[in-house]
């Protein structure tokens, strides 16, 4: 179980550390390495970072310092110690410009530009979606931006667009978090992925989690191998450019990273997706002309070429199907009509 502590606690006798965050592990952990038990439980931190860390004598059990070598036993109280105090992670109102496509008395939906976090986290504590939604609701007495009850249902990748629903009161929140919850959401993303599909629709099925090799993506396991979470998208082809396709992806679960890590395991990694090996030139010709055009592509959208098109749900209060639609960004939308002018003939580089 992990608890993160939400005010700055200064270990008692020792001026220059603060408490940053704390682990207590489970009734039926095994013996394991601290370092691997923590690279596990933290995944946008090394294991050599972490054991650099115990080397410095910032990794604690039970109060004391261990070596990064130490067997975590069950109950451990395992905390993170450094010499400066824990970012303040409340959320602070900031006055952002948003896209608000829909809004009423018990929910809002926003159509989030690429490049924005939607909560913050480690590294980006401010410029949030959040952080915009909370100055845009500031005279509602009753919303409070830091109260789980109230505020974003579902989440999207930094570097994805597209639609996102926020629910002002806790009846609303618990209204569409059941729906998401029971698959009973209609929801529709708009991607550009590497390769030819030799097929015009397909469904993705397979657990996503972790990737050992790398902790900041996701990796897919066959349905009974017991790892991670089942995941299910469906797709459908909706253009064809030669080299890459334009499809539909239809979420039957709401995983992080799902498109991303289900078209990598399929051999069509997202145009422009640096993670999962999308920023490289995998199809087409090795002239350089091609390779200058697709260049330019990769800067018209240096992200993953993914867009939340369509969102649809039952209003909370009302009980009636609502559905929205959001067009695509410009980025996306450039790079979308170059591909077209390239299979046609008119590829203007």
């Amino acid at each position: 179980m992990i608890s993160e502590q939400n005010n700055l606690n200064k270990i008692e006798g020792e001026e220059r550390l603060f408490e940053h965050w704390k682990i207590e592990v489970d009734a039926g952990q095994q013996p394991v390495r601290i370092d691997r038990f923590l690279s596990e439980h933290n995944p946008y931190q090394s294991r050599n970072r972490i054991q650099n860390a115990a080397t410095a004598g910032y990794i604690r059990v039970n109060g004391k310092p261990v070596k990064s070598s130490y067997k975590i036993r069950p109950y451990d109280q395992i905390t993170l110690v450094l010499d400066y105090p824990k970012h303040d992670t409340g959320i602070i109102a900031e006055d952002i410009p948003i896209d608000v496509v829909y809004e009423d008395d018990d929910i809002m939906v926003v159509n989030k530009p690429a490049g924005m976090v939607v909560h913050p986290g480690a590294g980006n504590f401010t410029g949030t979606l959040i952080n915009a939604i909370a100055w845009h609701l500031r005279e509602i007495k009753s919303f409070d931006a830091n109260n789980p009850e109230v505020g974003l249902v579902h989440r999207i990748d930094k570097d994805t667009s597209g639609l996102l629903v926020v629910a002002k009161t806790p009846e609303a929140k618990t209204s569409l978090g059941g729906q998401f919850f029971n698959k009973t959401t209609h929801r529709s993303y708009n991607a550009l992925v590497w390769g030819n599909f030799t097929e015009s629709e397909g469904r993705i099925e397979g657990n996503i989690a972790r990737d050992p090799r790398n902790r900041l993506r996701m990796k897919v396991f066959s349905p009974d191998s017991g790892i991670g979470k089942s995941a299910v998208t469906h797709y459908r082809v909706l253009e064809r450019y030669g080299y890459t396709t334009l499809v539909e992806c239809i979420l039957e679960t709401g995983r992080t990273h799902q498109i991303r890590a289900h078209m990598k395991s399929i051999g069509h990694p997202l145009f422009a997706d640096e993670t999962y090996g999308g920023m490289e030139i995998l199809r087409g010709q090795r002239s350089s002309t091609y390779k200058a055009f697709v260049q330019n592509c990769f800067k018209i959208c240096p992200r993953q070429a993914l867009h939340a098109k369509t969102l649809g749900f039952v209003h909370p209060r009302t009980g009636k199907q609502i559905d929205f639609t959001s067009e695509w960004p410009d980025d996306f939308q450039q790079l979308i009509e170059k591909w077209r002018n390239y299979i046609h003939g008119n590829n203007n580089i």
